[in-house]
């Protein structure tokens, strides 16, 4: 009984990472179809994609520390509310200025509902079956994220061109609906956690943090504080370094770059603050002296800020270039998805015996693939570009189906239970602000090249997502020679 209330509140767990990661990358095919019932232009068209994933990543960190703190079940109904509200305020959007804000809240609200996930979590399992449950996870995040140009180009092709991109949005919501009460009567509650069952191992079961009962209040009833200075100082940091690039070729003039600088003076700040922060601070900065944990979240940063801008720019030149309806251009991009589907099981099981040469398998995989999809849009520029980057697309997904979940459990193992959720949203806040950077460069550079011809800004785009998967595979490879260098010391 305990055992399937476990997995029924996973499966709950799982359906709302699932919806949160699908809205990152759904709403690329109906990207011509908003830009005409809107009258949308380029910018209004990247701040729908990139918006969302800059105010995902925002709350991750304090919306997780908010869940231990208080209740990660409430939270977890909050933040899927809102998200079920914003869905719902996108479809019914009547101009681009309402669809963009309806954005920025519905990424706000996956920033609280997602964390809530990893430490419910590392509430309910324990052992070998917390490492099978992440595991799950990040299969989720991946699938999700890739299967969205389909589900997306399915939704808009039934509904029309007119109102299809309105239900892309409002399919989240009797999703949603019909969450909310499972939610309540599924996850458990900080005071009365779902039991352990008895484990192969006998591992004994992670010790609460220090100085707080099981609740996550501390022990003398004082709620714990959660640093609203650092969250502060952490969102316009991460705003500031953002902004620039969202809008490189909408502001004009240089002056826009003064910013980044700024950035780095305010994250300084935040850096500063956490240090000298008199009670627990909003990320312990003790995590990133692990290297498993600092190459980890670095492989995380660039690999995502790769893995979602393939989907943003190769849906702009397959509808608006050649022409393909929002259904075909979702079933092009099906054999990445589909790679990436059946590669995460296997990664979940072998990351245990092969560690980090998984995830450096996965990206230099990612890499052919890129490279190989590249050489078929010369090969073949013409309409059967889809067939001619099937394959080629299929490899890059197989790769990215060894590198999203093993790099989590990865990245994760050397984390105390009782700083993991804390860590899982750093981790999650590097994934979504890779996210907002890579669509952000892709497509500025896929804009920018567009006078060039269709084929030619879409390689040009598709050579910054190798950038960036190149970088995550250069920290995957130091990670493995600083390994090897350790172990043969004698």
């Amino acid at each position: 009984m305990v055992r399937d209330a476990r997995r029924q509140a996973l499966a709950v767990c799982l359906v709302a990472a699932f919806m949160s990661g699908l809205d990152v990358s759904i709403v690329n095919v109906a990207l011509p179809s908003i830009k005409e019932g809107l009258n949308a232009s380029e910018a209004g068209l990247q701040w729908t994609v990139s918006g969302y994933a800059l105010t995902f990543g925002l709350l991750l960190v304090p919306a997780g520390r908010l869940g231990d703190a208080r209740s990660r079940r409430t939270v977890f109904i909050w933040g899927a509310g809102l998200f079920t509200l914003a869905s719902a305020a996108c479809g019914l959007a009547h101009s681009m200025p309402m669809l963009i804000a309806s954005r920025l809240v519905q990424g706000l609200a996956a920033g609280v509902l997602n964390p809530q996930v990893s430490g419910l979590i590392q509430q309910m399992f324990r052992g070998a079956e917390r490492g099978r449950a992440f595991g799950a996870l990040g299969a989720t995040i991946g699938v999700s994220t890739a299967a969205g140009p389909l589900i997306g180009g399915a939704l808009v092709t039934a509904f029309g061109s007119d109102h299809g991109w309105r239900w892309v949005f409002l399919v989240n919501v009797p999703i949603g609906l019909i969450m909310l009460p499972l939610a309540h009567r599924l996850l458990p509650p900080p005071e009365r956690p779902l039991p352990d069952p008895p484990l192969p191992d006998r591992s004994p079961p992670d010790p609460p943090p220090p100085d707080r009962s099981p609740s996550g209040r501390r022990s003398g009833g004082r709620r714990e504080s959660v640093d609203p200075v650092g969250v502060l100082l952490l969102g316009l940091g991460v705003a500031l370094l953002l902004l620039p690039v969202i809008q490189q070729h909408q502001w004009k003039g240089e002056a826009k770059w003064l910013l980044i600088p700024a950035a780095l003076l305010v994250l300084a700040g935040f850096i500063v603050w956490e240090r000298r922060y008199p009670r627990e601070p909003l990320i312990d900065l003790a995590l990133f002296a692990k290297r498993s944990y600092s190459v980890g979240l670095t492989i995380a940063l660039f690999y995502f800020a790769g893995f979602t801008g393939i989907f943003f720019i190769f849906t702009l030149y397959l509808q608006s270039g050649l022409s393909y309806t929002p259904l075909m251009a979702g079933l092009a991009i099906t054999p990445f998805a589909l790679g990436s589907a059946s590669a995460a099981v296997v990664g979940g099981r072998l990351v245990t015996r092969a560690g980090r040469r998984v995830v450096a398998t996965g990206l230099t995989a990612v890499i052919v693939g890129l490279a190989a999809t590249m050489a078929a849009t010369l090969l073949v520029p013409g309409p059967a570009v889809a067939l001619a980057t099937a394959l080629p697309l299929l490899v890059a997904g197989l790769g990215s189906g060894l590198v999203i979940s093993p790099n989590q459990a990865i990245t994760l193992s050397e984390v105390p239970p009782e700083g993991g959720g804390s860590a899982a949203g750093v981790l999650q806040t590097g994934q979504r602000l890779g996210s907002a950077i890579g669509i952000a460069a892709a497509g500025s550079v896929f804009f920018g090249s567009l006078p060039e011809g269709w084929p030619t800004a879409f390689r040009h785009g598709l050579l910054v997502v190798v950038l960036c998967v190149t970088i995550a595979l250069t920290a995957a490879l130091y990670d493995l020679i600083r390994t090897r260098t350790t172990t043969d010391q004698p």
